[in-house]
């Protein structure tokens, strides 16, 4: 169904099984179970799919492996099988990312880590490579022995030095290790969701719709674009807004203190020094106030995040000057010789972790791990709420497993497919080898007459989706390049908006693409994008104009990002 077929649907059947609230990956990773389940399950966002802190991640998938000093092994231990899952179910996007370590010390930190582990302490203190090495033969332990990535190994100061020629000279060593890169996770939620839509007849979602309040037992949402209320009786209510959990359940008339987030921001930078010094691994350290931070490539650019500050205003966080001031010094200690000008910063955005509420005096001594917090039926409200607290990219298919597992037991119904079983959006039949991928384009190209350039780009952009892609270009009676950006074809844009839920401007530069992140939006460009847009979704030229402001406004206020 298209958007105007599903709110006719819910006009006509307001009452449904179970109404998520919330279109982030936990929210979507419910969705998806849900719908495995045959289950009829209507989800809204308020603005767009993957948008808030789902979309402000440092695109790692990993395992935590600072989770240990936390003694959260349990959580190790799950998000490291979540990560297998992803490469092996995503692999279109989800690939495996080498990492490293620096170590400035051999013994910093075997008197601390122990006692932080025991919560006898908590202040900053640097972890040398003993410590290193134990918490990364945990982390292998974990990893099992299916050889989905390599085991870790140290390298030492000359070994390291050749590896990184810039790399601060007061360097020990390094820790080779390796974890996952999701470079636009947006795209996974939205596959995630048209996925589902596609298997299960009774599973809707829709974005730009929010909550407005409740009612005869019910819930009345408001349709952003056209103004429209709409009421849904559910018999399962889950509230999946993460850092705005709190808020909703306010409105419902329940009261709770369920969060206690922080804040972690993140920059974009276009600095080919810093580019190829990086030699395709993803830096993790950690600085000297004791924090966890990294960089590695993005595209064509370096992403280094992130921060970890108390933050109770999920709607204003952004990327403060203090924050870009911290991470460029941050460079500067481990590249000495490698600056990176302010003017360099392409890209800036922040988001609130829907961390739980706590009184730990270190922000990174609060769990990651997430939990269901229940708010059972009253006289006034018939339908549990099922509150997702907590959680991280990583695990969101576990924990919507939990959820779905708890919302069947409510509706007296058993599991009939496991969420672990079924790839992900275009990693459906994806070639297992170099070879197998070449036969696989060459296939596509005789059958459409795209050219084998063009389909290795889709093909990497969206895995064995890029068939769809082509076989929608291939009717078409032409297929340009953009002319202010010839990295992409006006079809392959109009599959986009005509297929992935697209409502602004911004819905595809900022989530269906990189070209915002990789700092690729320009005045040329954007006026190209909305008359292609003007012409697919109808607009007028008023409202073509109406989005471009909205679009310039959201990047200064959002991103601090200026349009010349």
């Amino acid at each position: 169904m298209n958007r105007r077929e599903i709110i006719q649907h819910i006009r006509n059947n307001p009452k449904v099984s179970v109404l998520i609230l919330g279109g982030g990956v936990n929210g979507i990773g419910v969705f998806r179970d849900l719908g495995l389940q045959g289950i009829d399950v209507l989800l809204v966002e308020r603005a767009d799919y993957c948008s808030g802190t789902s979309a402000a991640s440092s695109r790692m998938v990993h395992g935590g492996l600072r989770y240990l000093e936390n003694r959260e092994f349990q959580l190790v231990r799950e998000s490291v099988q979540e990560r297998n899952w992803l490469l092996e179910f995503a692999p279109h996007a989800v690939q495996p990312q080498p990492s490293a370590i620096p170590f400035f010390h051999w013994f910093s930190g075997l008197l601390n880590a122990p006692l932080k582990f025991l919560s006898l302490l908590n202040r900053p203190a640097e972890r040398g490579a003993i410590i290193t090495k134990i918490g990364l033969y945990i982390y292998d332990a974990f990893t099992g022995t299916r050889g989905t990535i390599p085991r870790h190994k140290f390298l030492q100061r000359a070994d390291a030095r050749q590896q990184f020629p810039g790399i601060n000279p007061k360097l020990l060593g390094i820790a080779i290790y390796y974890d996952a890169q999701m470079a636009l996770a947006e795209r996974i939620c939205v596959e995630m969701i048209l996925d589902t839509e596609k298997l299960c007849s009774k599973a809707h979602a829709l974005n730009y719709v929010s909550l407005t309040g409740c009612q005869d037992n019910g819930i009345v949402l408001l349709d952003t674009l056209s103004g429209e209320k709409l009421f849904v009786q559910p018999k399962i209510l889950i509230n999946a807004t993460g850092p705005w959990i709190d808020d909703v359940n306010n409105s419902l008339g329940q009261p709770t203190n369920y969060i206690g987030g922080t804040k972690g921001s993140h920059i974009v930078i276009n600095n080919s020094c810093l580019y190829n010094a990086l030699n395709e691994y993803l830096l993790f350290f950690e600085n000297s106030d004791g924090r966890y931070v990294m960089m590695c490539r993005l595209g064509e650019c370096v992403l280094v995040g992130s921060t970890d500050i108390y933050c109770s205003q999920p709607d204003e966080a952004i990327c403060t000057p203090e924050e870009e001031d911290y991470f460029l010094k941050m460079i500067q200690h481990i590249f000495p010789d490698i600056t990176v000008k302010p003017e360099e910063i392409v890209f800036r955005f922040s988001g609130v972790r829907p961390l739980p509420t706590a009184k730990a005096k270190l922000t990174g001594q609060i769990t990651r791990n997430h939990r269901i917090e229940v708010l059972k039926p009253t006289s006034e409200r018939i339908y549990p709420i099922l509150n997702l607290v907590g959680g991280k990219w990583t695990t969101f298919r576990s924990f919507a497993e939990q959820v779905t597992n708890k919302t069947l037991d409510f509706l007296n119904l058993k599991r009939v497919v496991d969420s672990r079983t079924g790839s992900l959006g275009g990693g459906k039949d994806y070639p297992k080898s170099q070879q197998e991928i070449n036969q696989w384009l060459t296939n596509l190209g005789r059958q459409t007459g795209v050219s084998e350039e063009i389909l290795k780009t889709w093909f990497t952009r969206y895995g064995t989706r890029a068939a769809e892609f082509a076989l929608f270009a291939s009717g078409q009676v032409s297929d340009n390049p953009l002319q202010s950006l010839p990295e992409y074809s006006q079809a392959e844009i109009i599959f986009i908006l005509r297929n992935e839920k697209v409502v602004h401007l911004d819905d595809f530069l900022l989530r269906r693409s990189l070209i915002a992140m990789e700092g690729k939006i320009t005045n040329e460009l954007i006026r190209e994008l909305s008359k292609i847009f003007q012409t697919e979704l109808g607009w007028d030229e008023t409202g073509r104009m109406d989005e471009i402001n909205r679009l310039f406004d959201l990047l200064e206020k959002k991103h601090n990002f200026t349009i010349e």
